[in-house]
């Protein structure tokens, strides 16, 4: 079985309800994690937005939210993220801050890639990286990943 991320609060590719923005609650999505693989040792995932700030003129990947060191046995997050699985550490987002900060395009239309990856290694260094720190961490221990993309424009 291939590994895979959802959510109940929208299909992939689908809108990501108000509730989980800067115009709502501001408070992550529930999230469910299947097939992960018996030999992984830890979960890491990283929700950014590549279309920063403008989708037609994309300039950076702006990163809501980094979580390292999961337990493989996490089958998912609850709504707003809390409580996190025991050992989970939280790195820092594009507000160098920790914790989820919710979709906020200035303009247009974005897509927010919710990555999750096993590794066969629970980088207990990494104590708050930011998501180069882990990307460079976990490079050669990713040994499954999978990917749900939301999208939301602000109402207002």
């Amino acid at each position: 079985m291939n590994m895979s991320i959802t959510s109940t609060a929208f299909p992939h590719n689908g809108e990501i309800p108000t509730r989980y923005t800067c115009e709502g609650d501001d408070i992550a999505p529930p999230l469910s994690f299947t097939g992960v693989p018996r030999t992984a040792k830890s979960l890491a995932l990283i929700v950014d937005d590549p279309d920063a700030p403008d989708p037609k003129a994309p300039k950076m990947t702006w990163v809501h939210w980094v979580l390292v060191g999961m337990p493989t046995s996490a089958t998912g997050l609850p709504e707003a993220g809390k409580p996190l699985p025991p050992a989970t550490r939280e790195g820092k987002s594009s507000w160098n801050r920790t914790g989820y900060g919710g979709p906020c395009p200035p303009i247009g239309r974005h897509r927010y890639f919710f990555k999750l990856y096993a590794l066969d290694t629970d980088l207990a260094e990494l104590k708050s990286p930011t998501k180069d720190q882990l990307e460079s961490a976990m490079k050669a221990h990713i040994i499954a990943q999978a990917e749900l993309i939301g999208t939301y424009q602000k109402k207002k």
